[in-house]
């Protein structure tokens, strides 16, 4: 049986040597690869590409990798894997705030990079099944493809949409999954590592220092006060909990 993934990736990285590195790798892999050295060029492949996944340096000339990803996100739903050459957390913070999945710090082994392209088509961009019986629950493990509602918060599997009160929250692909994964476990403290093992991928070689930051984007987005939360509660030292009470 043929067990080689499929998938489009879009490498762009303005050092040449390195660029055809990385598509050597992943075309081993048996991916279909672009490859661009700047960002206007990147932007335009992402329209013409449409890759499942863009392996974005940061530090581009030009358009830097922050705004090329800012930019994708209004085009694509696509996985975002950024590559820093400076081993900073503000780099990495702001890298994810604009809707980048995932990062990598220079120098890589391009076989990880490939384990985490690989981890990310494991995931579908989207999901476009529909359910025209779909129920609310508050409380209990939902099934999928129904809704969850806490107080005046409504995440809705089968649509990927969330409400609050009257107004739609706009998340992330990652930023839905986490938030789908804390809603529909109410009550359940999730350390980072069953989040980073539920939301991204089982063999998942990232950073747990992901989920903070994007825990941290959803609060934003839910005007959610981390020290008077409304749904998400920080467990010290473990994980996180969705729903009320202390």
């Amino acid at each position: 049986m043929n067990t080689a993934q499929t998938g489009r990736v879009l490498v762009v990285d303005d050092e040449v040597d390195l660029a055809l590195l990385i598509e050597g790798y992943l075309r081993k892999a048996g991916l279909d690869v672009a490859v661009r050295h700047d960002g206007t060029d990147a932007v335009d492949a992402v329209r013409d590409f449409d890759p499942d996944v863009v392996v974005l340096d940061l530090g581009l000339p030009g358009i830097d990798g922050i705004e090329v990803c800012r930019q994708v996100r209004t085009l694509s739903d696509c996985h975002v894997l950024m590559l820093t050459a400076r081993d900073d957390e503000v780099d990495k913070i702001v890298g994810l705030s604009v809707g980048a999945d995932d990062y990598v710090t220079k120098p890589f082994s391009p076989r990880e990079l490939v384990a985490r392209v690989q981890a990310m088509l494991r995931r579908s961009r989207t999901r476009n099944t529909h359910n025209t019986n779909t129920a609310e629950r508050s409380t209990g493990t939902v099934p999928p493809g129904q809704r969850v509602v806490i107080e005046d918060l409504v995440v809705d599997e089968t649509a990927r949409r969330v409400h609050l009160g009257q107004e739609t929250v706009e998340l992330t692909r990652i930023e839905f999954d986490l938030l789908l994964c804390l809603a529909t476990h109410p009550q359940q403290v999730l350390s980072r590592a069953q989040l980073m093992e539920l939301v991204w991928d089982t063999g998942w070689a990232g950073d747990d220092h992901l989920v903070d930051v994007h825990v941290g984007r959803i609060r934003k987005k839910l005007h959610d006060t981390p020290g008077s939360p409304r749904f998400i509660h920080t467990i010290r030292g473990v994980g996180y909990r969705m729903g009320s009470g202390r």
